[in-house]
């Protein structure tokens, strides 16, 4: 279970929501659980006799899951690689990810995964630091990537649009902000 203090750490994290939530300062790590619903658009390439990579990028709300349900805690954008073994359908993704709260402050990070395309993919999600009063944040921890739908159109050569949809799952996302970053206001 989700501590309240920690649920509001990271929506602060992520939004800075501050009012009702223990302020951000520099603490120990804290643990919480997180999801996001996502629509992705991007291009797949033909880049091998039998391989293909999907070039593109995911985005949506992330949600942190409390005691009382989900809370509303932020934008996430995530430009994104994807390389498909059209043999046996195997992938291997990466890409680099931009939360953005409302007053500007930013999270980044780096996900890596491997899975089987149009089903999903396991890896990890590494905080790689902040801004404003995030900067110096550090930590991580493992993600899930699952699609629900996908749109494909034909494109000139050999390139396909598509657009798809589905959930990024973070169920153990710990994080460490720096005590050298400016407090939240």
């Amino acid at each position: 279970m989700v501590s309240l203090r920690a649920c509001g750490l990271w929506a602060c994290l992520l939004i800075g929501v501050t009012a009702a939530a223990a302020p951000a300062s520099a603490a120990g790590e804290e643990t919480i659980k997180a999801f996001a619903a996502w629509q992705g658009r991007g291009q797949i390439f033909e880049t091998g006799p039998n391989r293909s990579t999907f070039v593109g990028s995911f985005s949506g709300m992330v949600f942190v899951e409390t005691e009382k349900g989900p809370l509303d805690a932020g934008f996430m954008i995530c430009p994104a690689i994807l390389d498909v073994n059209l043999t046996d359908g195997t992938q291997e993704g990466k890409g680099r990810c931009t939360i953005t709260g409302k007053d500007g402050a930013r999270v980044y990070g780096e996900l890596n995964c491997k899975g089987v395309h149009m089903l999903g993919c396991n890896g990890d999600f590494k905080i790689t630091g902040g801004t404003d009063r995030f900067e110096g944040i550090t930590g991580g921890g493992p993600v899930t990537i699952r699609s629900g739908m996908h749109d494909l159109a034909v494109g000139a050569g050999n390139i396909i649009q598509e657009s798809a949809g589905g959930i990024i799952l973070f169920p153990k996302l710990t994080y460490k902000l720096s005590d050298k970053a400016p407090a939240a206001q």
